[in-house]
């Protein structure tokens, strides 16, 4: 039974930072493509970074890269998300995702092709 839950949302001014963590269970976080999505109000859910750490690979959407960096701690099954700098813009429901334990493919890929999610935690910028 795979379960994702999100934490370290919180209220930040521009230019400021937050830690998003996302604790998993029923997934080997090492071996599987795992990713990040935000979605605000009214907007259509979009990725911001995806990591399969056993290829050392990371990506990001255009409007973070610089400025989020998305890791793992494979001994504590969970996934990260670092966001300094901080904009109004960033302001959204962020989610963490999975796809079947295992799957390695990982580009940005679209929220639908993950199978698991979990409640999001909220980041509002001021």
């Amino acid at each position: 039974h795979v379960q994702l839950v999100e934490s370290g949302g919180g209220s930040v001014q521009a230019g400021g930072s937050l830690r998003l963590s996302c604790a998993t269970s029923g997934v080997t976080i090492a071996d599987t493509c795992m990713g990040w999505f935000r979605q605000a109000p009214g907007k259509a859910r979009e990725g911001v970074a995806s990591i399969y750490a056993r290829g050392g690979t990371t990506n990001y959407a255009p409007l973070v890269r610089g400025r989020f960096t998305i890791s793992q701690d494979n001994a504590k099954n969970t996934v990260y998300l670092q966001m300094n700098n901080l904009e109004p813009e960033d302001s959204a429901m962020y989610y963490c995702a999975a796809p079947s334990n295992g799957e390695i493919w990982c580009p940005l890929r679209p929220h639908r092709t993950y199978k698991y999610s979990g409640q999001g935690t909220q980041v509002t910028v001021s």
